[in-house]
């Protein structure tokens, strides 16, 4: 007996249809924090750049549905060459990749020759392919301690995680001028204010949020980071300082705090929830694995210069 469906073919029981299709497809489902909480909840493995590639390297699936954006569907493949990598929607960008070009890149790297290239994890495979070693918010601070004592060090695309990253290290770094759209737009003068009305309350905080916001956090780390950090902190009211996707986990470990999400310059808006991440739905999730559509290809050259700061990233934080 068929399922049934609603319009355009989609099954009314969308978990149930997407569960018994990723069994037919033999697919591993991986998805981001930032996902809407249904998707987290069907997915394989839910974490953050750097636990997902993690996941993506030991995959051992025919088929690896991503629901994140682009750049870590394209790291997906690019530890996973032999495998079909699928997203539910191949428009999903993130401004920080798409504020730093490579043919710009490759110019900004020429004017600082012998510099180690750091770049962070969210870059195209192109920029990749141009630097020594790949980061994630959870490793930066690693990374750049392993990199060379006589040689500048070029970190890119995120100036926010680069000065907070400087800032810890005491190392210089050379910056490129880029930025999250999320991150960025949490305002300094509302959270004050915030925590005028909640003294009690404990901010938690993402590195890619301006230092403005970093200097009232309590806590500053990765996604995953500020999911262990609410976990631990003795506080029962929170702060929260990144995507709102990261409240499904939080919710899920620490039912009875309150979490409250740090305002934004614009308190109207839901400046808060990625706009990239959130074209991911539970409709194109069952679309994309009916049709294994779309697939993200990588050029095979692009893709072996863009593996080998990948490793040398997994093998460093080993």
């Amino acid at each position: 007996m068929g399922m049934a469906t609603g319009d355009a073919g989609i099954p009314r029981d969308l978990e149930a249809a997407i569960l018994r299709l990723k069994k037919e497809r033999n697919a591993i489902l991986l998805a981001h924090y930032y996902q809407e909480g249904d998707i987290q909840e069907l997915a394989d493995v839910v974490g953050d750049s750097l636990q997902l590639s993690r996941a993506a390297q030991k995959a051992d699936k025919d088929v690896i549905v991503f629901c994140g954006v682009h750049f870590m569907a394209e790291t997906a493949k690019i530890l996973n060459p032999t495998r079909k990598v699928v997203v539910p929607d191949l428009e999903a960008g993130c401004s920080l990749a798409d504020g730093c070009p490579a043919p710009a890149f490759k110019a900004f790297v020429a004017k600082h020759p012998g510099a180690a290239v750091v770049s962070y994890i969210n870059c195209s495979a192109e920029v990749k392919a141009l630097s020594d070693v790949i980061c994630t918010s959870s490793n930066a601070e690693k990374i750049v301690r392993a990199m060379p004592q006589d040689k500048p060090v070029i970190f890119a695309p995120d100036r926010h995680l680069g000065r907070w990253v400087q800032k810890k290290t005491g190392r210089e770094l050379v910056l490129w001028d880029g930025a999250c759209i999320v991150h960025e737009q949490f305002s300094e003068k509302a959270l004050v204010r915030l925590l005028t009305r909640h003294p009690e309350a404990q901010v938690l905080a993402h590195p890619e949020c301006d230092e403005s916001v970093l200097k009232h956090a309590h806590y500053v780390g990765s996604t995953t980071g500020i999911i262990e950090a609410a976990e631990r902190s003795p506080a029962q009211v929170l702060i929260i300082a990144t995507e709102d996707g990261v409240f499904h986990q939080i919710k899920k470990r620490v039912p009875n705090k309150e979490l409250i999400q740090a305002p934004g310059q614009d308190e109207s808006c839901a400046c808060n929830q990625c706009p990239h991440m959130r074209r991911n739905t539970m409709e194109k999730l069952y679309l994309c694995l009916r049709d294994l559509q779309p697939e993200l290809m990588l050029d095979e050259d692009l893709r072996k210069r863009a593996l080998k700061p990948m490793e040398r990233m997994l093998e460093l934080s080993a």
